[in-house]
């Protein structure tokens, strides 16, 4: 098993959704916590990237954003810049249907990669549900920030990156939810009526 520290991705304005993400709640627990529970078994640590407001209900690390208002790439520099571990498990918080069980298999494909991205059916990579070995992805990350780039995604082209088909997935359990974006309050709506 590789040694990994895990981030949750907190700092976007939750604009479409209206409130913040990170607090809302799905079988009585914040997505934070229900996230934060499902890489806890396979992560050295677990902290939080640039929440709004002081981790401390949650019990994690609050890491502070280097490049402030740089999106996501920026929040994903952060963990990596923060990381102590050779790997970074990062994670979105809009996705709480993630399992532990999830990134031990991404992390049983990464021994010659320096990313391990999951592929949705359609085609796009989840670069906020992966494994970064930190040091070619943290120089990459900053190399992107400092030309300008914005976009997660660019940092595949950059690194040597295993991209895993969602067939490689299908038979873990609930995969079909893992990459269930909660955004608008529609999607939150349609995720707590199936409760």
């Amino acid at each position: 098993m590789l040694e990994i520290d895990s981030f949750i991705l907190a700092g976007g304005a939750s604009s479409r959704m209206g409130t913040d993400k990170a607090r809302l709640s799905l079988d009585g627990q914040q997505f934070v916590e229900r996230i934060a529970g499902a890489l806890a078994p396979v992560s050295r640590s677990v902290s939080i990237v640039g929440a709004r407001h002081p981790a401390v209900e949650w019990h994690l690390r609050n890491v502070p954003d280097v490049y402030p208002q740089w999106g996501a790439l920026g929040g994903l520099h952060a963990a990596l810049h923060a990381c102590k571990s050779e790997w970074a498990a990062v994670v979105a918080c809009d996705l709480p249907f993630v399992t532990g069980e999830l990134f031990v298999r991404l992390a049983s494909l990464g021994e010659n990669f320096d990313a391990v991205i999951p592929v949705q059916t359609d085609g796009r990579p989840q670069p906020l549900c992966a494994l970064y070995r930190r040091a070619p992805c943290l120089e990459a990350a900053r190399g992107l920030i400092e030309s300008g780039e914005r976009r997660p995604r660019d940092l595949l082209q950059k690194v040597n990156t295993r991209r895993v088909a969602t067939a490689e997935l299908a038979d873990l359990s609930d995969a079909q939810l893992f990459f269930l974006n909660i955004n608008t309050p529609e999607d939150y709506k349609a995720v707590i009526s199936d409760e």
